[in-house]
């Protein structure tokens, strides 16, 4: 097809992510991808400053990842997961035991990040179940979190400034405290624990399990907050014997510094859901782990079993993509990648704290962030990015980035000079 066939198509027929069938915002083809670059077929090439929505950590087209699926498919694409395994699965999950933090023993897998939360929440409902107390069927969350859009992750969700009040009135109604005002390099002070603690007390006898996002918050805010908060989290679900999940869909593999953000904290949960990175934003596939204790509980109770079972669960391409992304990411000295990244978004992205109209800006490994005083007015400032040859985009107040790690120093450069200078024009500096 044309360009114009394909835009006049999708126009006609696709309904794209949080978007109108009416909006008049553009959308870009992709020809092709390579490492951190899109090109388009009218020849332009972007440098990619969202790894696909923070998924494709290795870039586009790696040969490893490639050999990975092309092998895997002279086998077998699929088989049900029920009553079968096969190699991929068995060797993902024993990686995956090996690799999270301590004891998390059991996988379970599914199709996406939503769809990891919802068996999460799953797996404490049982849980409680199976120990007699049904009455433990709430969740406490923090506002400024995200973990997504089926209806139960929707629940769990900011329910004022999150992207789902609309269905307020439809969904289970959970508990919800201040999220840590404490940042990164911060301690945690009293205040910040204290709406938790008060929560816990009052209502523990409620409560299936606090969930949240180890140390950043995604697409809730981009929000960094202090490691001992979370080592506090931990410590006040023990004293009430409430399970903790951890939401590291988009923290895990590596992003923020650590392999998985609850070691910021050195902490574990009893339940931790898994996706985005995972196979390196080849394919669709995430996981949910939980402790011996949790698993066994579980399937001495009523059903016997964790009542889920995704038809494409364990699918051996994206099985064979997770492990070779795996493999590839820890045979690099990656800790230095991120940090070689963490402080070039630093020096970069800091001349826009000058700005009028900038309230604040913050890095984290390979996450950068710029918010602003007021939403970005999409039609307005996608353009721009694409026109100046970088794929970015924004979300309500916030322009921020997660290159891939296999992004060049120069590129890197490129990328941030590049947000700079079109915030700038944006905010008529």
């Amino acid at each position: 097809m044309d360009v114009a066939t394909i835009l006049g198509i999708d126009r006609q027929h696709i309904w794209h992510p949080y978007a109108s069938v009416n909006d008049t915002l553009p959308v870009y083809p992709v020809e092709s991808a390579q490492g951190s670059t899109l090109f388009l077929p009218d020849g332009r090439a972007l440098i990619d400053g969202m790894s696909s929505w923070w998924s494709a950590i290795h870039g586009y087209n790696h040969p490893v990842l490639n050999a990975a699926i092309e092998k895997q498919l002279q086998s077998m694409a699929h088989v049900m997961f029920g009553g079968l395994t096969h190699e991929p699965a068995v060797q993902l999950a024993r990686t995956l035991v090996d690799i999270t933090p301590a004891p998390l023993k059991k996988v379970f897998f599914s199709d996406s990040g939503s769809v990891a939360v919802e068996v999460a929440l799953k797996m404490a409902l049982q849980y409680w179940q199976s120990k007699g107390q049904k009455h433990r069927k709430r969740f406490v969350s923090l506002m400024g979190g995200y973990h997504g859009d089926t209806f139960a992750a929707m629940s769990v969700c900011d329910p004022v400034t999150g992207m789902h009040h609309l269905f307020g009135n439809n969904i289970p109604q959970q508990f919800f405290v201040p999220r840590p005002a404490s940042r990164f390099h911060e301690s945690c002070s009293d205040a910040d624990i204290a709406p938790l603690a008060e929560c816990l007390a009052q209502h523990g006898n409620e409560i299936a399990a606090v969930i949240l996002e180890p140390v950043v918050q995604g697409a809730g805010g981009m929000w960094f907050y202090s490691p001992e908060y979370l080592r506090r989290v931990r410590a006040l679900c023990d004293e009430h014997d409430v399970l903790l999940i951890a939401d590291e869909i988009a923290t895990g593999f590596g992003r923020t510094g650590k392999l998985f953000a609850c070691e910021h904290a050195q902490i574990s949960p009893d339940i931790l859901c898994l996706g985005k990175a995972l196979t390196g934003g080849y394919m669709t596939l995430a996981a949910t782990l939980c402790t011996d204790h949790v698993a066994n509980t579980v399937c001495e109770g009523e059903a016997g079993a964790l009542m889920h079972g995704p038809t494409f669960m364990a699918n051996p391409l994206a099985c064979s993509a997770a492990n070779a992304s795996i493999a590839l990411l820890l045979s690099q000295d990656w800790p230095a990648t991120i940090m070689r990244i963490e402080r070039q978004l630093s020096a970069g992205l800091e001349p826009a704290r000058q700005y009028s109209g900038v309230v604040d800006v913050r890095v984290l490994g390979a996450i950068g962030v710029i918010e602003l005083e007021k939403p970005v007015v999409m039609e307005k400032i996608q353009p721009m990015f694409v026109e100046r040859g970088i794929w970015i985009r924004p979300f309500g107040k916030l322009v921020y980035t997660m290159p891939p790690f296999v992004i060049s120093d120069n590129e890197l450069k490129e990328l941030t000079e590049k947000i700079i200078n079109i915030i700038g024009e944006y905010l008529h500096v």
